[in-house]
């Protein structure tokens, strides 16, 4: 089945929507290539990597004082933010393929749901009646960067994991989603030059356009375009959901969602 252009706008669209919400973006290209019978092959790693671009478009454009910032002395958030990063890298770096071929499936991803959806109201909860608010420090990010590890497993939300770390650690609402976003930056980039190496050496981001033509041309377009607007608006939603700790909203969602992979997985619609 060829790659249509409606596709790769779902796809980008849900990206950059689902990379900032608590939701799990991979969780949901994963969800969405299956419904869909999106088979990808070759053309699947240069695909992914401008729906990244775009998702990391949108975090610079809503946050580039906040960029620009972290190079200005002290260099504390910089360094903070080097330090959060490590766990994920490193992790993701050894382990990627593996978390990739054994964690594959409808159940797991079902899972992964169900547990993001459970700590985003526990989340909520603590944070409508906890007093303690810090300032960001080691106390409040080195948390955020474990539990950005625990986000690589499929299902589980980068965005609401960190959120929930920072949150249960104390930290103030409005530093804890500004230094969560920020944390994105390395993590999207570093998955950018990554993929886009592999794909330059093995050749496979050659063949794509060899194999896709004009048509994947399109397609690129039209996924960098629709995962960047959708990911402003997405960081937008974000942040009000932040300040006001609501996320009972997402975790019913995650719910259907959960529900609605194990019934397409039992009839045979996902893997």
């Amino acid at each position: 089945m060829e790659f249509e252009v409606w596709q790769a706008l779902i796809l980008g669209f849900a990206q950059g929507l689902t990379e900032f919400l608590p939701v799990s973006s991979s969780g949901h290209l994963v969800f969405l290539q299956s419904v869909m019978n999106v088979e990808l092959g070759e053309l699947e790693m240069f695909f992914d990597i401008m729906l990244h671009l775009g998702t990391l478009v949108a975090v610079c454009v809503i946050f580039w004082k906040d960029i620009l910032n972290l190079f200005k002395k002290p260099f504390k958030t910089l360094l903070y933010l080097i330090v959060a990063t490590i766990p994920a890298a490193v992790v993701g770096l050894l382990l990627d393929d593996w978390i990739d071929e054994t964690f594959y499936g409808g159940a797991f991803l079902a899972a992964g749901f169900l547990i993001t959806a459970v700590v985003l109201l526990a989340t909520e909860y603590y944070a409508k009646r906890s007093k303690k608010v810090l300032p960001l420090s080691w106390r409040v990010t080195v948390p955020m960067g474990l539990a950005q590890v625990v986000a690589l497993l499929p299902g589980i939300s980068r965005s609401g994991s960190t959120i929930a770390a920072g949150t249960f650690a104390g930290g103030d609402r409005d530093e804890v989603a500004h230094f969560s976003f920020l944390m994105s930056i390395p993590v999207i980039l570093g998955s950018f030059a990554v993929s886009l190496l592999k794909g330059l050496v093995n050749g496979e981001i050659q063949n794509s356009f060899q194999i896709g033509g004009a048509n994947f041309g399109w397609c690129i377009a039209v996924g960098f375009i629709a995962s960047t607007i959708a990911g402003l608006l997405a960081i937008k939603v974000m942040l009000k959901a932040i300040k006001n700790a609501n996320y009972k909203w997402f975790s019913l969602y995650l719910v259907l969602l959960a529900i609605t992979c194990i019934i397409l997985q039992h009839y045979g619609y996902l893997g």
